[in-house]
């Protein structure tokens, strides 16, 4: 890869992803940026109309995804980086959460991003280079109670991403998981879909939640424009990591549920190996 970059990151209007696009163009590089309507474009392309390129897509709309690539391409260049950062966080106890909010947690943190990847390998592949960047979150490690939907589609994501990596690998092309921990972002504000309380049992462990999390929307520890500068750092490095955590707050958590994991391996460790077939 030539020094600039070509990035493709979803979901640039807001957040980590506006934070990412904004980083790669401050560095000199193209992006071009997913964005939902006309006006979020116009703002975008403002920021650097001979390197701000706006995509108007929902990632979730799979069967435009491999057009609008295809298109950006052809009037861009070829993708070096693609940023997979669209998504939204839902908020619920798993009993009073529905299927349907389910499925559409899962189509915008999981099956988009696979859309954008299965849309963006060919070129790279032809190329033999290129970066795929799937924003997960510590919450693809560990987990916590009135999220679990969103747990789940970022334990996917991860999954995805490490088993990818090892398939693109031979062919030049890098996959990293890049997961934050709590950012000074929208995403528990406005930006995350909560279900509906209805069920008295579970109101010890959620309204505490819920009201903890909605109290600390907006007071983050976590520094978007530092985690820009974490990206850049990342897509030019020779050998990236397979995983990349962002914020003190994710990597003590990952570090204290390794432990936790190997206390717990170890206490059941007879009982593990007792499955085997003797000898």
């Amino acid at each position: 890869m030539s020094s600039n970059k070509t990035f493709l990151i979803t979901g640039v209007s807001s957040g980590l992803g506006k934070a990412f696009a904004e980083g790669a163009l401050a560095a000199g590089h193209r992006v071009i940026g997913t964005v939902r309507n006309a006006e979020a474009a116009s703002i975008f392309t403002a920021l650097a109309p001979d390197r701000a390129h706006a995509m108007l897509l929902d990632v979730t709309n799979f069967d435009a995804v491999s057009k609008a690539v295809a298109r950006a391409e052809s009037e861009v260049g070829p993708i070096d980086v693609l940023v997979n950062n669209a998504g939204y966080g839902h908020e619920g106890i798993l009993e009073e959460s529905s299927l349907d909010e389910m499925r559409r947690q899962f189509d915008a943190n999981v099956f988009g991003a696979v859309a954008m990847i299965k849309a963006v390998l060919p070129g790279m592949r032809a190329r033999r280079s290129g970066h795929i960047v799937n924003v997960t979150s510590m919450g693809g490690f560990i987990t916590m109670p009135g999220i679990t939907y969103y747990c789940g589609s970022k334990f996917a994501l991860e999954g995805i991403s490490e088993a990818l990596g090892k398939e693109v690998k031979p062919l030049g092309i890098h996959v990293t998981a890049l997961a934050p921990g709590q950012f000074r972002t929208d995403w528990a504000g406005r930006s995350m879909v909560r279900s509906e309380r209805s069920l008295a049992d579970y109101d010890a462990i959620m309204d505490p939640i819920r009201a903890a999390r909605q109290a600390k929307s907006g007071n983050q520890p976590g520094d978007p424009t530092k985690a820009a500068q974490a990206l850049l750092k990342l897509v030019s490095a020779e050998n990236p990591p397979v995983r990349l955590y962002l914020g003190a707050d994710a990597l003590k958590l990952v570090q204290d549920k390794i432990e936790a994991m190997k206390a717990e391996m170890a206490a059941w460790e007879e009982v593990s190996r007792s499955t085997d077939f003797t000898a």
